[in-house]
This record gives structure tokens, C-alpha cells and sequence, in this order.
């Protein structure tokens, strides 16, 4: 189900990504959600949508998720 603000978050994402990440997380989230209603396999697949667009933000060095200098674009 979609969440209502960052702290919905599962504590394994809220735990390791940056605040920033967290709101790109639960934006594309969401809006997946609602795009995917119909699928049978939706909150793997919106789950996996959102972790997506937070690696065109943001890259995992080391324990850290920092920000990319350049976001990639599609």
C-alpha cells in the first residue's frame, strides 16, 4: 500500500537511505502503486520501480547511499 510520509517506511530503507532518498523512494512508490493496480505481482514490482529511481539519485559506497554528481537520465 502506498505510504503517507517517510516514516511509513520500513525501518530497512528508512534505516539506510538519506532523507532525500526516502521521499524519491516513497514518491516513486506511490506513484507506481497506482500505475501497477492491476498486476498480481505489484508491490514487488513497485517495490523494485522505486529502488530505481533512487539509484539514478544516489549510489551505495560502502554502508552510505550518497548522492550522484550527476544524475543519470533515461
Amino acid at each position: 500500500m502506498p505510504y503517507s510520509t517517510i516514516d511509513d517506511l520500513p525501518d530497512s530503507i528508512r534505516n539506510h537511505l538519506p532523507a532525500h532518498a526516502q521521499e524519491i523512494y516513497v514518491a516513486a512508490f506511490n506513484n507506481a502503486w497506482h500505475q501497477h493496480a492491476s498486476d498480481p505481482d505489484r508491490e514487488a514490482i513497485v517495490h523494485r520501480i522505486a529502488w530505481s529511481a533512487v539509484k539514478r539519485r544516489y549510489r551505495k559506497a560502502g554502508d552510505r547511499w550518497e548522492p550522484i554528481s550527476r544524475p543519470r537520465s533515461f
